[in-house]
């Protein structure tokens, strides 16, 4: 058996092209990457997000975060509500230091500008009290009504039942 090579070369086209990156790309990343950093409680979306928070749960990671993406930088704004007691010096360079490392790792943009505001300092209890939606309470409240009326219509099947059973009974003997 012969080996045979082959001895052509193949040319590289130049392909052009642009990469970009929408600022909710960038703010997914950001909102993301800073969901465990300890004593960071929320990121502050503003009245009107806040509000729609309130009424049902929501998962957008992105409220509250705001970016100006251009071809190579990313700058950063964002409120913030951080927990009591906590070092919020800390908090801040670990903001710092996550966003421009998982921005930068992902799209190879530089983050040029991180502007922290803190809105808000709250206790954790505080903050899980004011967390809970009205869709919570609404599906608390179901489940509490559901559990009583079972319990209403066991005792009513039951009364019924030995009503039932008493009428059928002779009542002389």
């Amino acid at each position: 058996m012969e080996n045979k090579t082959n001895n052509s070369t193949t040319t590289t086209q130049q392909i052009s092209g642009e990469l970009t990156f929408a600022d909710k790309v960038i703010q997914k990343i950001i909102g993301l990457a800073l969901a465990d950093i300890d004593g960071l409680l929320t990121i502050d979306g503003g009245f009107f997000s806040n509000i729609a928070e309130k009424l049902v749960n929501t998962n957008d990671v992105t409220t509250g975060i705001h970016t100006e993406v251009g071809t190579k930088q990313v700058a950063v704004d964002m409120d913030i509500v951080v927990e009591f007691g906590k070092d919020v010096r800390k908090i801040y360079d670990e903001v710092k230091k996550i966003i421009s490392s998982e921005v930068s790792e992902m799209t190879h943009l530089e983050v040029i500008e991180v502007n922290v505001n803190v809105v808000d300092i709250k206790s954790q209890e505080q903050y899980q009290e004011e967390s809970e939606t009205v869709q919570d309470k609404v599906s608390g409240a179901a489940s509490s009504t559901g559990r009583y009326l079972s319990k209403q219509t066991n005792k009513a099947t039951k009364k019924a039942k030995n009503e039932v059973q008493s009428r059928t009974e002779p009542r002389v003997e």
